[in-house]
């Protein structure tokens, strides 16, 4: 459910041919082009539940526009990508929620301004190695790229790994398509969830446009999740979730579909053909992070473990769930 103090729009086919301002000042007539394009810079304006600062944007039919009257925090920049580990083959770095792994296809021939307005971790991270490495680059020339091979969503943040060479690149390909990787996940989630493993076939489309589980059988991706609660609030719970296998939004799907959407969820918390389940924890964003990664280096066969605590936004979130259980507790005993 949108919050009270946001206007909604929905993108119409005769709607595509225009700019994101443009439609901004379609859907607002009475406000000048001025008083748009500031709904814009001062962060105002979502898209599908994510923060857009891009006026030159396209949107597609059934997009969803918010006009918020509060100002969201500012996306990230590239002091807040943190580099935990690096040698020739790989990176291991912290990403920050906030920030795209990867240019959309659709983006890629924007032109750098454009770019620059919310730029990707795969476009900050060889600027960010190029400044640790004090490498210094001829004027126009671009440091070496980073050759992704899994991403997060713009929400989550956590631990990622980067090839550095096409060696390394070609084996941490084969060790996610094997799933070699240990990854260890903690989120916030409605209602108390128990223990448990879920292991369904997601398919890109349940029925509805959105991603989701099949019973059709030889249909779809094997997914594997395994959860364990580490702590109960009054209403909520924090999990452990331990990848067996990779796929697209396994975690936001598997939890959703068990009655347990994230705090923060955006696309997963309407259930096929039903009503969205509402979110009163206020969480800014889907709360979900990577907080564990482990394997075997892909060149020298080195044991490697990395953890991240969880980062600033989500642990303010955990301390208000905390008091508000704690003080529901207290009335219940009184």
């Amino acid at each position: 459910m949108p919050r009270p103090d946001a206007k909604v729009f929905h993108v119409t086919e005769e709607l595509t041919p225009l700019t994101l301002v443009a439609l901004l000042r379609h859907w607002l007539p009475g406000e000048s082009w001025s008083k748009v394009r500031k709904l814009l810079t001062g962060r105002h304006v979502q898209v599908n539940g994510n923060l857009c600062l891009d006026e030159g944007r396209k949107l597609k039919v059934k997009d969803v526009v918010k006009v918020l009257d509060h100002s969201q925090s500012a996306p990230p920049k590239d002091v807040d990508v943190k580099i935990r580990f690096k040698d020739q083959h790989i990176v291991i770095v912290e990403k920050p929620a906030g920030m795209t792994t990867l240019r959309h296809a659709e983006e890629k021939e924007w032109p750098s301004r454009r770019k620059q307005v919310q730029p990707t971790l795969d476009e900050v991270l060889p600027k960010v190695l190029a400044q640790q490495e004090k490498i210094r680059l001829p004027k126009g020339k671009r440091p070496p790229k980073i050759r992704p091979v899994h991403r997060l969503d713009r929400e989550t943040s956590g631990l990622m790994i980067f090839a550095r060479s096409p060696e390394a690149e070609q084996k941490l390909v084969q060790m996610f398509r094997k799933h070699d990787m240990h990854r260890i996940y903690v989120a916030i989630v409605q209602g108390r969830l128990e223990a448990q493993t879920i292991e369904t076939n997601l398919v890109r489309d349940r029925g509805d446009g959105k991603r989701g589980s099949t019973t059709l059988k030889d249909v779809g991706q094997h997914a594997i999740t395994h959860v364990k609660p580490l702590e109960y609030l009054d209403g909520y719970t924090v999990v452990q979730c331990q990848l067996e296998t990779g796929r697209t939004h396994q975690i936001r799907i598997h939890l959703a579909e068990r009655g347990h959407v994230l705090c923060g969820e955006k696309t997963y918390h309407t259930p096929l053909f039903e009503k969205a389940v509402p979110d009163h924890s206020g969480a800014p964003r889907i709360a979900l992070h990577a907080t564990e990664l482990g394997l075997v280096h892909p060149i020298t066969g080195e044991k490697m473990t990395f953890k991240m605590p969880m980062p600033a936004d989500m642990a303010e979130l955990l301390r208000r769930l905390r008091e508000m259980s704690k003080s529901r507790d207290e009335k219940k005993t009184r």
